[in-house]
C-alpha cells in the first residue's frame, strides 16, 4: 500500500533564525498617509513632466494650439488632483505652520478672485460678489488656500458664480458663501460633491480651527457656507431702522429706488403705489408672475411686495428663478390680516408682512428696513 506523504510549508528563514520579520506587525491601515504622499509626489513630478514635454511638442511645431490645449487641460487637472492630495496630507499631518494673524476677507477673497478672472473668464464663468469687509485671526495663507479650495470644488457644478462675505447676524462671525447655479443645464457626470477639494476643504477647517462649514447640493447646484468664529472686527450691521433720527439721510439713500408689486387686487396694488410715493420710490404694479417676469426682464426691482393670496408653487418658483440673478432679494408680503406687521428676520427665506389694513401706515418702514439689510 502505497503511503501519502505530507507536505508542510516551510517558515520563512526569519522565522527560523529568530530575526523579526519585515510584514510582522505591519498593516496597511496605519500608513495610508505615506501611500497617499508617495503617490501625490509622484503624480505631481510626472504630470510636471508630461506638461514639459507637450510645451516641447508646441515649439517645435509637432503638434497644433488646439492639440496642445486639448491634452493640456487633462494634464492641468490631473496635477491639481495630486497637488489637492499633498495638501491634504500636509494638513492632515500637521505639517503646516499656522501664525494667526489678523486678515481682512473681503480684501483676501477679492484678491483671490482677482488672481482667478483670467481663468473664470476663459471658462466663461458669470461672476458676481458682495464683500464686506470682515476680520478673522486666521493665517493669510491658509485663509487663501482655503477661499481658492471652495472655487476648486464649485466651479464645476455651473457656470454663475455668487461670492459673499458679510458678518452674520447672530453669532457675530464671519461668514464667507459661494453659490454655484448652473442654469439647468446638470453637471458632467464626472462631477461629484465628495471630490479631493471637498476633503482639502475640511481638512483646512479642522486643521484650522474655529471654522464651520455647511454645503448644500441640488440639481440646480451647490452652496458652501463658512463661519469663521475668530472675528476680531466687522462692519457693523444693521439691526434696526430709527426713522425719527435718520430720516432724512434715508429718504436720499432711496433716490432711484425700484419697486415691482404682484397682486391681483387693484385696491392693494394703489395702495402699495401711493405708500411708496409717500416716501418717494417709485413703482410700477402687475397682476401675476408672468408679467412679473417680463417687467424684470425690462428693468430689475430693488425689492418686490406680493400679496399672500398669490403665494405658492407659482411664487417659489418665480422666487427661485429670480435668486439665480442675484444673490439675495428682498420681499415684503401683504398680508391678509389688517393689522399685522412683521418685520423680517436674516435667513435668505425670511420676509416682512404687512396687513392690508396697515399699508399706508407701515409698508414704508418695512421696505426702508429691508434695503437697509442689502446696504
Amino acid at each position: 500500500m502505497q503511503q501519502t506523504k505530507k507536505s508542510t510549508a516551510s517558515a520563512p528563514a526569519s522565522a527560523r533564525s529568530g530575526t523579526p520579520s519585515e510584514t510582522d506587525g505591519w498593516s496597511l491601515d496605519e500608513h495610508w498617509p505615506e501611500l497617499v504622499s508617495g503617490l501625490a509626489d509622484q503624480i505631481t513630478e510626472g504630470i510636471s513632466a508630461l506638461q514639459n514635454t507637450i510645451d516641447q511638442l508646441l515649439v517645435k511645431g509637432r503638434i497644433s494650439k488646439l492639440e496642445h490645449r486639448s491634452l493640456s487641460i487633462p494634464a492641468e487637472r490631473i496635477k491639481l488632483a495630486g497637488v489637492g492630495a499633498q495638501q491634504i496630507n500636509r494638513f492632515y499631518a500637521g505639517r503646516i505652520r499656522q501664525s494667526h494673524e489678523k486678515v481682512d476677507m473681503s480684501e483676501l477673497v477679492e484678491g483671490v478672485l482677482q488672481e482667478r478672472k483670467k481663468e473664470l473668464g476663459i471658462l466663461g464663468i458669470a461672476l458676481r460678489r458682495k464683500l464686506k469687509p470682515v476680520e478673522v485671526l486666521i493665517d493669510p495663507t491658509v485663509a487663501h488656500a482655503f477661499v481658492n479650495a471652495v472655487l476648486d470644488w464649485g466651479l464645476p457644478f455651473g457656470n454663475r458664480v455668487d461670492v459673499r462675505m458679510d458678518l452674520n447676524p447672530w453669532p457675530q462671525h464671519g461668514r464667507f458663501q459661494v453659490r454655484v447655479s448652473n442654469d439647468g443645464v446638470p453637471p458632467s457626470s464626472s462631477t461629484h460633491s465628495d471630490s479631493i477639494n471637498w476633503m482639502l476643504i475640511r481638512q483646512i477647517a479642522l486643521a484650522t480651527g474655529g471654522v464651520d462649514i455647511e454645503r448644500e447640493v441640488n440639481d440646480e447646484g451647490v452652496s458652501f457656507t463658512a463661519m469663521f468664529n475668530r472675528t476680531v472686527q466687522a462692519v457693523d450691521g444693521i439691526s434696526a431702522v430709527d426713522l425719527s433720527d435718520e430720516q432724512s439721510s434715508m429718504f436720499k439713500s432711496l433716490s432711484g429706488t425700484y419697486v415691482l408689486t404682484i397682486s391681483p387686487s387693484l385696491q392693494i396694488r394703489a395702495d402699495v403705489r401711493d405708500a411708496l410715493r409717500e416716501i418717494g420710490i417709485m413703482s410700477d404694479s402687475v397682476v401675476d408672475f408672468a408679467q412679473a417676469n417680463e417687467a424684470i426682464r425690462g428693468r430689475m426691482p430693488n425689492l418686490i411686495v406680493v400679496d399672500s393670496e398669490i403665494k405658492g408653487e407659482a411664487f417659489e418658483l418665480f422666487r427661485r428663478d429670480l435668486l439665480r440673478e442675484v444673490f439675495e432679494f428682498p420681499f415684503v408680503e401683504i398680508s391678509p390680516d389688517d393689522s399685522s406687521f412683521d418685520m423680517s428676520g436674516f435667513g435668505e427665506f425670511s420676509m416682512a408682512k404687512v396687513g392690508r389694513g396697515n399699508i399706508r401706515e407701515a409698508l414704508g418702514t418695512a421696505v426702508m428696513f429691508e434695503l437697509a439689510k442689502m446696504m
